[in-house]
């Protein structure tokens, strides 16, 4: 066996506007092995992995396989070679069908033939999705699955992951992590980018951090800690509650009783809401949302998360049932009625229905806000000095790292992305918070400034839904915890209250006594 698959020699990528994405980076990929990529938001892990699949060309270095050197001018050529990506962000055809997205690119193989493929993969890798629906109306994690299975069909020898668990369960993710070490025992290799060091310290054989474009360490997994990865990515040891890594290790489980209210923030009755399908994804759902709690909804995702938060920002009709905000009934209100209301609404796609991507820092940073008095002049013109002193606020009081309020949104970290989305909307003056998967990808200091800037929010009295995949998350920051399942809840519980064989079952859609 050769002592490496791939190798990069002096890597350095520098793009058109001057930005210099990665200094002269050394990483080698060896049969046999996961290798564990780290790094914060900007480190260069994307620019990396972008040269290794062939998706960018390298502004100087070379990428050498054991049959010498070798120049990608796209993913094909990087596919001949068995090296194939599964990005965080999707390329998928929406009209098109799980089956038939697999089956873009992938000459030689019927349809019924790729179906049996897949479905072995399936089998094989617990990740579930149905073949036979258009993407564009599968749930988030869904369509993960799905990118994850593309590349997996094409029988690679070299598996680059993107932050492949971020949309999945405990379950699935112990299901991926059980695949990947079979890959590891045929002698194929994977590359596993996370921001979750406990995946990382579970799954990888040695792990490379890098920051600020360079290679800051790198260290055999058996004899590293989660707090030398946190020294390596930040630069400083982390320590205290203000720098933590893991919510479920590092910080302390907010679990207190949720403030005595008059009268609920935000009401749900009877609430039934359909999918793009057809099917009623939230069947017949109640709860009520305190100011100065965080009510947080677990579960497996493509249980009616996504529906129920769009039926309550607008963005979804309503079939039946009601909603109550701040006293007001408000089914079938628009967004904009809603905001004016006081929601705000922090989406779990921060480029489907957060950002346009092509306009600028400052115009996305008052998108919703363009037709109050304070931005809008004479014959409804923009107030471009209001609104460039708006966006400059919301770039020092959120950290907010960008070129200028004129640089593109799409030039912006995904974490500097989420921060300007969540500016934004907190700086509407909400009193109620809709927050879906809030730190989704996002690296240990982009997650935790959003986490403590939500529990900051609950002492100020604001009422907030915590939508997220990630478990740990929901019990570190929730007051009460609802697990939902097929649309409905099984079990409303305070996170002491809960064990692990409790959440288990109450994942799989096992109901328990409400609290």
């Amino acid at each position: 066996m050769a002592p490496f698959l791939l190798r990069a020699e002096r890597l350095t990528k520098v793009y058109p506007d001057g930005t210099v994405a990665l200094h002269g980076v050394d990483l080698e990929v060896r049969p046999g092995e996961v290798l564990g990529l780290l790094g914060e938001n900007g480190a260069g892990k994307t620019t990396l992995t972008k040269i290794l699949s062939g998706l960018l060309p390298p502004t100087s270095g070379r990428l050498l396989t054991p049959a010498g050197p070798v120049r990608f001018h796209s993913p094909k050529d990087a596919l001949r070679l068995g090296i194939g990506m599964v990005h965080q962000h999707f390329a998928l055809v929406g009209t098109f069908t799980a089956l038939e997205n697999v089956a873009l690119g992938l000459g030689g193989m019927s349809l019924p033939a790729l179906r049996e493929r897949l479905e072995a993969l399936i089998a094989e890798t617990g990740l579930h999705v149905p073949l036979d629906v258009p993407v564009e109306q599968l749930a988030v994690g869904e369509r993960q699955r799905v990118e994850i299975l593309k590349v997996l069909a094409r029988n690679v020898n070299l598996l680059i992951l993107d932050e492949p668990t971020s949309v999945l369960t405990p379950v699935e993710t112990a299901e991926l992590f059980k695949f990947l070490r079979a890959l590891r025992e045929k002698g194929k290799a994977v590359v596993f980018i996370t921001h979750k060091l406990k995946e990382a310290l579970a799954i990888t054989d040695r792990i490379v951090v890098l920051r600020r474009g360079r290679v800051a360490g790198e260290v055999e997994t058996a004899r590293t800690s989660a707090a030398e990865l946190a020294r390596l990515m930040v630069g400083a040891e982390a320590g205290g509650r203000g720098s933590s890594v893991e919510l479920a290790t590092e910080t302390p489980a907010v679990a207190r009783e949720a403030r005595a209210a008059a009268e609920p923030a935000l009401v749900v009755e009877d609430l039934r809401v359909r999918a793009d399908t057809g099917e009623l994804a939230v069947r017949g759902l109640s709860f009520a949302l305190y100011p100065g709690e965080i009510l947080g909804i677990a579960g497996v995702e493509g249980n009616g998360q996504t529906e129920l938060v769009e039926a309550l920002c607008g963005l979804r009709p309503i079939e039946s049932g009601r909603v109550l905000l701040l006293g007001r009934p408000v089914a079938g209100r628009s967004p904009l009625e809603l905001y004016r209301l006081g929601l705000a609404h922090i989406p779990e796609d921060r480029w489907k229905h957060g950002l346009i991507l092509s306009f600028t820092v400052m115009e996305n940073a008052i998108f919703g806000l363009q037709r109050e008095r304070a931005f809008r002049g004479p014959g409804g013109l923009l107030r471009r000095r209001a609104a460039l002193a708006h966006a400059a606020r919301l770039v020092r009081d959120f950290q907010i790292q960008a070129a200028g309020l004129h640089a593109p949104a799409r030039s912006l970290s995904g974490g500097n992305q989420q921060k300007l989305i969540v500016g934004r909307e907190l700086a509407k003056d909400p009193k109620v918070i809709v927050a879906a998967q809030p730190t989704r990808g996002l690296d240990i200091g982009a997650a935790q400034f959003i986490r403590e800037l939500l529990l900051k929010l609950r002492e100020e009295g604001r009422a907030i839904l915590l939508v997220s995949a990630d478990l740990d998350e929901v019990l570190a920051l929730a007051d009460r915890v609802a697990f939902m399942y097929e649309g409905a809840f099984v079990g409303v519980a305070r996170p002491a209250e809960l064990t692990p064989e409790a959440i288990g079952l109450l994942m799989g859609g096992v109901k328990a006594g409400a609290r």
